[in-house]
């Protein structure tokens, strides 16, 4: 014979012993036979009061609901505020976060920083970027004609950009990339030449 108190199945010989911390004796007895216990063990229950007059007068005036009001407009002063108003305000990403790649130019000569060696679709495990270049007759050096590379397939691991020799290559802290469609996630040259373009949002 078992008896079920607080979802613990409970011999049934320690059942006479099971209080609770409000002198509450409870269990249902799986029999027909134990029927006694149940009913002294419910005309104890209902001895005791329901609830207290200090916690109906709590529940009556809202005591709890007025002291969760004052911790809330406690922290309304702007000294207190700690969250970043985005995206009015742009939240400080981490100084080596991966984020938009960008393919870097000379400021002085305004020329492509690539010189095309391929090193980096090399170094790339989804084998997503794409690497065009033609030799010049009068240098007789490769140079960068088209640069393709699928972010949309991109895992931001920065191998492309460690494998760079020259540092042309490099991905931004731009982290801005949310799109509703694929279209426009495959950028050439001249769109990582000109970088990420992050939204600039005014009240």
């Amino acid at each position: 014979m078992v008896c079920w108190k607080s979802s613990f199945l409970v011999p049934s010989s320690q059942y006479p012993v099971l209080v609770w911390p409000q002198g509450f004796t409870g269990y249902w007895v799986l029999g027909t036979e134990y029927g006694q216990y149940w009913q002294a063990a419910t005309a104890k229950w209902y001895a005791y009061p329901v609830m207290g007059m200090q916690n109906l007068l709590r529940k009556v005036f809202l005591i709890d609901l007025l002291q969760g009001l004052r911790v809330t407009f406690r922290y309304q002063d702007p000294k207190e505020i700690y969250t970043e108003q985005y995206p009015l305000e742009r939240p400080q990403v981490a100084e080596r976060y991966r984020g938009a790649p960008r393919l870097n130019v000379n400021p002085d000569t305004d020329e492509t920083m690539c010189i095309a060696c391929d090193l980096c679709a090399l170094a790339c495990p989804e084998n997503l970027i794409v690497v065009s270049s033609a030799r010049n007759e009068q240098t007789r050096r490769k140079e960068l004609t088209n640069f393709t590379y699928d972010l949309s397939r991109c895992m931001f691991c920065g191998l492309c950009e460690d494998a760079c020799p020259v540092d042309a290559l490099e991905l931004t802290q731009d982290f801005e990339l949310a799109s509703y469609t694929r279209d426009g996630w495959i950028w050439d040259r001249e769109t990582l030449e000109k970088g990420p373009q992050p939204t600039q949002y005014k009240k």
